[in-house]
């Protein structure tokens, strides 16, 4: 497996420990920096404390039982999340703007993240976490990571390691996908297919006539050329600029039996040549990612949305068609009006043919408790069939 991009950048975290200074690389996905404070913790500290002093900014470098150290983050957690369980209903502005209520909603988050990110667990040069109790997460590191190039040791988040071991089930186990027949394994930090009734909707559009050739763009898993290679589409172009949605894309075909069929291409957007069917399923909310395992949800400015309308008229050959897969979360929350979307078709020179919906089957559609219930409840999905005008 080869190092991934930005493994070579390191930082390192400095802290005292029995009366030695002490080195650790940092690792953090979400771009987080490394902590400027350093405590050892182990199973003499309470959830108080500790979620005191990851508030005031002082990471806890833990030296326990590493089960323990998972009670203490979920104990933490729960610290982190009662304000909000104890706001009382009556006390919420009855017309905060929606976009204003998904920003706050946001920057909840994202502290969120940042407090529960100061409970750290050290990483041996070869990915063995050196706590009483761990698991071996060593293929789940390796997935993440890449192979060690060095002799070092390394700090990470708790919360982390533990969203690595998670993404390392998902992809030992894959995810069905019914219009396949067949799973498929999403990558560490690669987009699952779990909310299947966008795929649901690319298995039963009708297809334009002769369909010999088709781009996938944004392949992501390479779900959605799978599907397109299944139903009889002669040669599917799936492209990627991704470095680990690439090697998800061809683990997935290769595994499946369509490598004959698909090619996988590293590009922005559009693949050399024209095609008679285009696809895309960009990311649906435009805003900015926080790191980059968002970038799959969160496209700033709606910049691989308006790239792909941009460009599709350039690269469909005459009577094809473009398949847009986008949910109207964003308009739901005051992030893009449907007024913009269908002027944005206009401005490209886009037809709409035709549109297919679906609603999602998700449980945050029957979640009250999230604060951004209101918009998931009322999403839609949709399949916009475009052509050019």
């Amino acid at each position: 497996m080869p190092n991934l991009p930005g493994s070579a950048v390191h930082t390192y975290v400095h802290w005292n420990e029995a009366g030695a200074s002490r080195t650790a690389r940092w690792r953090s996905e979400n771009g987080a920096p490394p902590p400027k404070r350093v405590t050892v913790a182990d199973d003499r500290m309470t959830a108080d404390s500790a979620y005191r002093l990851a508030c005031e900014g002082t990471a806890l470098l833990w030296r326990g039982d590493f089960h323990n150290a998972r009670q203490l983050l979920q104990a933490m957690g729960r610290r982190v999340d009662r304000p909000r369980r104890r706001r009382r209903p009556e006390a919420e502005p009855e017309a905060q703007p929606r976009a204003q209520a998904f920003h706050l909603h946001r920057m909840a988050q994202a502290q969120k993240a940042r407090t529960l990110g100061m409970l750290l667990v050290p990483l041996d040069p070869d990915h063995t976490v050196p706590l009483r109790r761990s698991p071996d997460v060593r293929q789940a590191c390796l997935e993440a990571y890449g192979r060690p190039v060095d002799d070092e040791p390394s700090l990470v988040s708790l919360r982390e390691l533990l969203g690595v071991i998670g993404a390392h089930e998902w992809r030992r186990n894959g995810v069905e996908v019914p219009a396949l027949g067949a799973r498929i394994h999403p990558h560490y930090g690669v987009f699952s297919p779990v909310r299947g009734e966008y795929v649901d909707l690319v298995a039963r559009a009708p297809l334009p006539e002769r369909p010999s050739e088709a781009f996938d763009i944004g392949t992501g898993t390479g779900v959605l050329a799978a599907v397109l290679a299944h139903r009889g589409v002669e040669r599917v172009v799936a492209t990627d600029g991704d470095p680990r949605a690439l090697a998800c894309a061809r683990e997935n075909i290769e595994r499946l039996g369509l490598a004959e069929r698909v090619e996988v291409r590293e590009a922005d957007l559009f693949p050399p040549g024209r095609a008679r069917l285009i696809v895309c399923n960009p990311p649906w909310i435009p805003a900015r990612a926080a790191s980059s395992i968002e970038q799959a949800v969160y496209d700033p400015d709606g910049r691989m949305l308006h790239g792909f309308l941009a460009g599709l008229a350039d690269h469909l050959e005459p009577g094809g068609e473009g398949w847009l897969v986008l949910s109207d979360i964003a308009e739901h929350l005051g992030l893009r009006s449907r007024d913009e979307l269908l002027t944005a078709f206009a401005e490209a020179g886009i037809d709409v043919v035709d549109r297919l919906d679906v609603r999602p089957r998700h449980a945050k559609t029957r979640d009250a408790e999230d604060p951004l219930h209101a918009a998931r409840a009322a999403e839609t999905t949709s399949l916009w069939r475009l052509a050019p005008a």
